[in-house]
């Protein structure tokens, strides 16, 4: 495993933002924190720009949750990070999802968001 504890706070700050926003089923909050040209692969086709991640997020269901764990980072130049992940998704009424999600997180200003976003299936 490599992982920088620089790259890795970065990481956990722009996910924690982005998992309270997606626990707390805020789908413009959650696009907030993606570049407004960002690449976004969820589970469905890709989209991209915010408009695309908050209406993904809207179309979740009411209970979702994320858990995820840092697995690699890498520091790509000055203001871009990339971060392989895993993440279970919880629900409330079936079992959890559990994935693989690679970011790309970029510096805008002072700011950290998510520039690029893709989940695999772990199965």
């Amino acid at each position: 495993m490599t992982m920088s504890s620089a790259e890795t706070q970065i990481l956990r700050t722009v996910l924690d933002r982005w998992k309270s926003a997606v626990d707390a089923h805020e789908p413009e909050r959650v696009a907030s924190y993606f570049t407004d040209d960002a690449i976004f692969q969820g589970l469905r086709p890709y989209t991209v720009g915010a408009a695309g991640v908050a209406a993904y997020y809207a179309a979740q269901p009411l209970g979702l949750t994320a858990a995820y764990q840092i697995r690699e980072t890498r520091r790509l130049a000055d203001e871009l990070v990339l971060g392989y992940l895993e993440v279970d998704f919880g629900f409330t009424d079936r079992p959890t999802l559990s994935v693989h999600l690679g970011v790309l997180v970029r510096r805008v200003g002072d700011v950290w968001l998510i520039a690029h976003y893709q989940v695999s299936r772990l199965d």
